[in-house]
């Protein structure tokens, strides 16, 4: 009897989303405000690694949503309870609405599919945004997390997903933190006890394997009209 493989069931691409975490111009772009951080995003590769599961995530089928942190002019609404975000109101590049600042940083590809969630306030993609709402309408069970940071988004965004009950899955090649070194670290010791850790090459095969498949709309398994 054929064994059913547990990572395929994880990516199957009709319960799957990716989600891409402040990747964006005004933060791993040329115009950073976090130069240091785009540095290592694009050295390491993590940046490239994102725009190819985006790649192949259209490919397949599976569901994109990109996540963005940017604040009003006036900063109506944002956060202002902890040190990183009082730090972020006196950087040289803000992430204004409407700006580039708060477009998808090159090379990863939008497509006209995509979702992009917004946020205002505090650390999470998952908090307050209504994108818990969004992933259950879509029968999301899986969400692939990718981007930035390693030291505060990334983690944010795992645990904030397996609270709410969907199973994470870290590509660890396509996130990037700083230091350098500090994202092996945080795999290794917090991220792997909650999530399964793998990496852009391994979901990519997956999902070439299985072809392109028909999306359904929510866990009843509606088609749109």
């Amino acid at each position: 009897m054929a064994t059913q493989d547990p990572f395929a069931e994880e990516t199957d691409p009709a319960s799957t989303v990716l989600l891409t975490v402040e990747c964006q111009r005004g933060v791993v772009g040329p115009d950073s405000a976090l130069p240091e951080l785009a540095a290592v995003a694009r050295a390491s590769g993590a940046l490239v690694n994102v725009a190819r599961l985006v790649a192949g995530a259209h490919e397949a089928g599976v569901q994109v949503v990109h996540a963005i942190a940017e604040r009003r002019p006036d900063g109506r609404g944002a956060s202002r309870n902890a040190h990183l975000f009082r730090v972020a109101e006196r950087l040289p590049v803000q992430q204004l609405t409407g700006t580039h600042a708060v477009r998808v940083a090159e090379p990863i590809p939008v497509g006209d599919g995509d979702l992009v969630v917004r946020r205002l306030h505090g650390l999470s993609p998952l908090a307050g945004t209504g994108l818990d709402a969004l992933l259950r309408n879509i029968g999301c069970r899986t969400l692939i997390v990718t981007g930035v940071s390693a030291n505060v988004g990334i983690p944010n965004a795992v645990f904030d997903a397996v609270n709410l009950g969907y199973t994470a899955l870290v590509p660890s090649d396509a996130i990037a933190g700083v230091p350098a070194d500090y994202t092996a670290a945080m795999v290794r010791h917090t991220l792997a006890l909650v999530a399964t850790v793998t990496t852009t090459e391994a979901v990519l095969r997956g999902w070439r394997r299985r072809g392109r498949p028909r999306r359904t709309t929510g866990p009843e398994g509606l088609s749109p009209a």
